[in-house]
């Protein structure tokens, strides 16, 4: 949820806990015990966080907690930049947005494969960002501490790969070098997926016993199709999926769940050959990702970690009673023989009513005492 939506929910709940930013480039909060206890939320996020945690106002006026390596300030249009450890912008949010664009990708001006080794250790570090500062022991420590309360307990690896060569080349660049560039997007992508392995090695041996799911994200569609063809994707995606998925599946010994925007049905039969387990959001609304043909054509070999409501037209535009009414129709489409966790689909957005929030989690309620 992102912290301006769980502000508004607080509030009207009359909750005053503080919110945690734990991903500040879309101002994604934790959800608190208070919180968790009052809906029943039964699933907790374990994702590497900061050393220190530092209070700070927002430019909507309400105060958040934001890891101490968090480098933002305002710029003189009116809006926020977040700054790099080399002090250039690399990301910016308009005045009056809620979220953080990336700009000035590191690796833009990149002409060779051979220009990408003195870029290597960047790399292969990518991913796990600079504010995420805790200590290995740190994050074993609270592993622990997380998977005790007695919750499904979700590692957040993220390890994208598509979305990674695009925030590391620029959008435009990476996507001209899966066709026209292939040496390059293949030597980025085996320096990308070397660091994921490495970081996958450090970490399985402390915090396995404490993980019962594994995420990894990559967006593969849009709203209205896949970001690129099938064949590109399997021809340049895919085999690095293929590395990555095996090795979390032999480290960790856990499920996958995998989280993609958009219109992706036709690559689910890759993703469950490639050993993916759940997939999240189950963006709804998108072309060709109707629930039901979802869950017949599919519903036996994948769990669907969403597709609970429509968060593009439903939730943040519904009365409450037809949030409820979403939500109940969509646990009996999804529901019957298991393989579901209820979800909204991604992040509860800041136009979303407390009112409809309270609404969707009360119908799930009720579809758990049938």
């Amino acid at each position: 949820m992102t912290a301006f939506a769980l502000f508004k929910l607080q509030s009207y709940l009359g909750i005053s806990s503080k919110l945690e930013v734990f991903e500040p480039y879309q101002y994604v909060a934790c959800i608190g015990e208070e919180l968790r206890a009052r809906f029943g939320i039964d699933t907790a996020n374990l994702t590497p966080g900061p050393a220190k945690w530092v209070e700070r106002t927002n430019p909507m006026g309400f105060k958040v907690l934001l890891p101490e390596k968090w480098r933002e300030e305002a710029d003189r249009d009116g809006g926020t930049v977040v700054l790099g450890s080399d002090g250039h912008v690399e990301a910016r949010r308009p005045a009056g947005g809620y979220y953080f664009d990336p700009v000035n990708p590191p690796l833009q001006d990149v002409a060779e494969p051979s220009d990408l080794e003195k870029h290597r250790e960047a790399i292969c570090s990518f991913d796990w960002p600079s504010f995420a500062d805790e200590s290995h022991e740190s994050l074993r420590a609270r592993a622990e501490q997380v998977y005790a309360l007695g919750d499904c307990t979700v590692l957040n690896l993220c390890c994208h790969i598509l979305a990674a060569g695009q925030l590391l080349r620029g959008y435009e660049n990476f996507m001209v070098d899966l066709l026209t560039n292939k040496k390059t997007a293949r030597t980025l992508l085996d320096y990308l997926v070397e660091g994921y392995l490495q970081r996958i090695d450090r970490l399985a041996p402390l915090i396995r016993d404490s993980v019962d799911v594994v995420l990894l994200n990559d967006d593969l569609g849009t709203q209205n199709g896949l970001m690129l063809a099938p064949a590109t994707y399997r021809e340049m995606i895919r085999p690095y999926q293929r590395m990555l998925f095996a090795h979390v599946k032999k480290s960790f010994g856990k499920p996958i769940l995998f989280h993609s925007c958009g219109a992706v049905r036709e690559l689910i039969p890759d993703l469950i050959e490639l050993g993916v387990d759940a997939l999240n959001p189950v963006q709804m609304s998108a072309h060709g990702m109707d629930i039901g043909a979802l869950k017949r054509d599919f519903g036996r070999d994948l769990t669907f970690w969403g597709g609970g409501i429509d968060t593009q037209s439903v939730l943040n535009r519904k009365a409450p009673a037809e949030v409820a009414d979403a939500a109940r129709r969509n646990v009996d489409i999804l529901g019957p023989g298991g393989g579901f966790v209820f979800c909204q689909v991604h992040n509860i957005q800041p136009d979303v009513p407390p009112e409809n929030v309270v609404a969707m989690f009360a119908a799930l309620d009720d579809c758990g005492k049938r």
